[in-house]
């Protein structure tokens, strides 16, 4: 059975159980009374039934799934005739990746050998025989624990505290997964970036002013083994990024000054929805009318005045990337100025400042964390933008600050980089988390400057 087949049947145990529960609580209390002799509400002891039911079962679940491709995988490779056994790591990850497209049907078996076609064969056996094997498991486990529960319900048990310590340790174990899953994140692209730094030199990388991660295939091309200087990929990060704030900072926190303080009831019901309908619009939407509107109109409105432009552009990136980041300052700068007390805006207006005085001087300095806080998502928002760059900005790491060139940026490279089937030992693929790297070392110095931004206001307004 699939997972997402088997978790419905654990909800349904789990109700299952949560009604035997409660209804066996209510069952003793008969003879003792009523329910007002029991040490819980016959609530309580049905959901600390439930809980025993569905926690150890999905728990199973997990740890199931989270080591069941890892076994497979290394019982298909060790299966594998001596001529096919991988050498590397990468030469391993490419040969499960053929053997799960024969599995899949995505590869004919008559263009691979037979040993892979073996190993496929083998592949799907043992992801049948797991799945059973799963799911009588954790269909098992539930039923088990359920029916300890249910027998150790007793008058004297105080259920409710039971049951609220569970789900207090519940919540400080998502807390907790939060937490690891953002370590785990952080480590594992740290030993990556360290695997790549091995190949490549750190000073190469980080001072290197041509990006060509490909290998060349002639000896005097530019980087023979690969170039691999991430100044270019930066630059054009930042131009388009800057190009979208210019348009999406004054847009958008213009608009909700308007909206929160001059704008009638009527005319706010209609703008603003419509001002967020611009957060729906997908991407590839963007990156489309980047590309066949926009980009066109700047290159032929530059041709018109003299100046030679690209037909893809950091320009036509930026600004379309803009218009798509205004609802995300619109909308928090909005909610923001709203939030500021009245009695601010009454005791400016009391002392004579005019409505533009009060919301220069009093209600947006109270309201800047707030705004700050938007701009920081809209700039880390700017910064991850893929699509809108491939499409309307192009590919080529140019190291360039004119904005009629074409750039791209370190996530379109990121995406380029582990595109297909790839070697993980590779410079070519390793490049790919050093990027990731670094812009997570950008980024995180961009929620220091805020946070220092915020805290600074935030002790003048509170």
């Amino acid at each position: 059975m699939q997972p997402a087949n088997l978790l419905p049947l654990i909800g349904v145990l789990i109700a299952l159980v949560f009604a035997l529960g409660y209804g066996k609580s209510r069952a003793l209390a008969a003879p003792l009374g009523g329910i007002r002799n029991l040490k819980s509400l016959p609530f309580y002891y049905g959901a600390r039934a439930a809980i025993w039911c569905g926690l150890p079962a999905l728990a199973v679940l997990a740890f199931w799934l989270g080591f069941e491709n890892k076994i497979i995988q290394t019982l298909v490779i060790g299966g594998l005739p001596a001529e096919l056994q991988p050498d590397s790591a990468g030469r391993a990850s490419l040969v499960l990746s053929q053997i799960s497209n024969v599995a899949s049907g995505a590869l004919p078996p008559d263009f691979v050998p037979p040993g892979i076609v073996a190993a496929a064969d083998r592949l799907q056996g043992l992801r049948a025989d797991s799945r059973l094997l799963m799911t009588l498991l954790v269909i098992a486990v539930a039923v088990l624990g359920g029916f300890i529960a249910w027998t150790r319900i007793a008058p004297y048990i105080n259920a409710r505290e039971k049951y609220e310590a569970t789900v207090q340790r519940l919540l400080f174990a998502c807390a907790a997964v939060a937490i690891l899953t953002t370590v785990g994140i952080v480590f594992s692209v740290i030993f990556e970036t360290i695997r790549f730094f091995g190949k490549v030199p750190f000073t190469e990388f980080v001072f290197g002013t041509s990006w060509s991660p490909q290998t060349a295939i002639r000896a005097d091309q530019v980087g023979a083994e690969g170039a691999f200087g991430m100044i270019p990929l930066f630059v054009g990060t930042l131009l388009i990024s800057a190009i979208a704030m210019l348009v999406a900072i004054p847009v958008g926190l213009l608009s909700a000054i308007y909206l929160a303080e001059y704008a009638s009831p009527r005319a706010r019901k209609i703008i603003k929805p419509l001002l967020e309908l611009l957060a729906g619009v997908p991407t590839v939407v963007y990156g489309f009318f980047a590309a066949l509107t926009v980009a066109p109109f700047i290159s032929g409105l530059a041709a018109a005045v003299g100046l030679e432009a690209s037909s893809e552009s950091a320009l036509a990136a930026g600004l379309v990337m803009g218009i798509m980041i205004i609802p995300f300052i619109s909308s928090l700068s909005d909610d923001v100025i709203n939030a500021v007390p009245q009695s601010l805006r009454d005791g400016s207006l009391a002392l004579g400042a005019t409505q533009s005085e009060t919301m220069i001087k009093v209600i947006f300095p109270a309201a800047l964390p707030g705004i700050m806080g938007g701009i920081l998502l809209a700039v880390s928002r700017a910064i991850g933008e893929t699509m809108i760059v491939v499409m309307a900005a192009g590919l080529a790491a140019n190291l360039t600050v004119n904005p009629l060139e074409t750039v791209t940026t370190v996530t379109v490279q990121i995406v380029t980089l582990l595109v297909g089937d790839q070697e993980f030992d590779s410079a070519k693929t390793l490049a790919a988390f050093a990027l990731g790297m670094m812009l997570f070392i950008v980024t995180l110095a961009l929620n220091v400057v805020a946070l220092r931004v915020v805290r600074k206001y935030r002790e003048h307004y509170d």
